[in-house]
């Protein structure tokens, strides 16, 4: 095995790898940012060793053993004058004794303790912003550039709400716990976000190859539907919920035997998975008798609704998913919800009106570096036979997104553009 692949090795293990790292770490650490950190060094002492001594045969489990030597090895320094830090280590050093099988420990199933995390990190303490970029970077793995990107925002912005979550959470000594009553209930709007921001990692990821990451996907299914356990009389869970289940219903669907991404119209529904389908309709039943007909979660999935209901992609009903973009982006303003909203319109209304709005789009300074803008324009100026500026649209999107599989399936609509254009030129 090549250095290089060697490097790929380690990055793949670690993506599968670090959210159950820093869960098991801050569940023994009581310090969700010191977990991180210990992490982090597993995962240099990885790139340091592996590349000279090969990937171990349990590479997850090498990473576990010795995230917590770091972690016992800092701990024992803070001892000297830490007595809370001393009980700790002591802690850690019995239950390696009773429990040296770090694979044995890495495999157990780790209950609603992910669950937990996200509860700490997501504390009104710290800034609703901060909370999700520091979230995301240590649930998803994902990069400061990454989480930049997926929230339309400077690198350095989000950079210093990661650092001020860091610092928030160490200095105030807060507690790894999942909290009930009001303190929930002032937590949840932001534990619902971080959930589904998971989920949309797992469904489409922000970088390298493939377009899925179903690991992701499946855990945020799971702490889904603990949320609506824990809080079952919160609508937004349920709409939650309901949100995630339909749209994980179209995962077979979504690409080809290549791995390329297949569009939503062109989708095999027969691959649609139907009894994901019954539960998300249903969750989406109980949002809206709880009364969370309007809710921002719940009205997404409203939209997706449209689409799980329509045995044909013809039969979908167009001009209703543009009425539900419209309430819903009175109630949550986003350019992002008006590009969506620009497709249903688009897709209801014609090519022309939906290229209206895409560019009224074109001047919003969050959308300058947002592939999927471009993506939609090309296939709208397509659809009007503006071959030329659909070629130069795919092109652009192509180069902004991270995603190999969506950069080749954008690669490709440009290149059918070019060819038609071409072929008019011809004619």
């Amino acid at each position: 095995m090549t250095a290089a692949d060697t490097h790929r090795a380690i990055l793949a293990v670690w993506r599968v790898e670090q959210p159950r790292l820093i869960t098991s770490l801050a569940r023994m650490l009581r310090d969700v940012t010191l977990a991180e950190d210990m992490t982090q060094e597993a995962l240099v002492a990885a790139l340091e060793n592996w590349p000279r001594t090969g990937v171990p045969e349990r590479p997850g489990a090498w990473l576990m053993a010795t995230a917590k030597r770091r972690a016992l090895d800092h701990l024992r320094h803070l001892a000297v004058r830490d007595r809370r830090h001393g009980m700790i280590a002591r802690e850690i050093e019995e239950e390696q004794m009773i429990m040296p099988d770090h694979d044995a420990a890495l495999d157990d199933d780790i209950g609603d303790e992910m669950l937990r995390l996200i509860f700490t990190a997501c504390h009104p303490t710290i800034s609703r912003e901060s909370r999700v970029a520091l979230t995301l970077k240590m649930i998803c793995g994902l990069t400061t550039e990454e989480i930049a990107r997926a929230f339309l925002l400077p690198e350095a912005t989000v950079a210093q709400r990661i650092l001020r979550a860091k610092r928030s959470l160490s200095e105030s000594g807060l507690a790894y716990e999942t909290p009930r009553g009001e303190e929930l209930s002032q937590r949840l709007a932001s534990v619902l976000e971080v959930v589904y921001l998971i989920f949309n990692e797992g469904y489409t990821a922000a970088r390298g190859e493939c377009l899925l990451r179903p690991q992701l996907c499946h855990e945020a299914l799971r702490l889904g539907r603990l949320l609506t356990a824990v809080a079952p009389a919160e609508p937004e869970a349920h709409g939650l919920l309901a949100l995630m289940e339909l749209n994980a219903s179209r995962a077979a669907a979504r690409t080809d035997a290549t791995g390329e991404p297949v569009p939503l119209l062109d989708q095999n529904r027969t691959l649609w998975d139907q009894f994901r389908i019954r539960r998300g309709l249903q969750a989406l039943k109980r949002a809206r008798e709880l009364g969370g007909e309007d809710g921002v979660f719940t009205l997404q999935a409203a939209i997706i609704s449209c689409h799980a209901r329509a045995v044909r992609a013809e039969e979908t009903d167009w001009h209703h998913i543009a009425a539900l973009y419209g309430r819903l982006a009175a109630i949550q303003p986003s350019p992002v919800v008006t590009l969506n909203q620009a497709v249903a319109v688009g897709m209801a209304e014609g090519p022309a009106a939906g290229l209206a709005i895409i560019d009224v789009l074109l001047g919003e300074r969050q959308l300058q570096s947002y592939h999927l803008l471009q993506a939609v324009r090309g296939d709208l100026l397509f659809k009007l036979a503006r071959y030329g500026e659909a070629t130069e649209a795919f092109e652009t999107a192509a180069e902004m997104t991270g995603n190999g599989a969506e950069r080749a399936l954008l690669t490709r609509r440009a290149a059918e553009a070019a060819a038609a254009a071409r072929q008019e030129g011809g004619d």
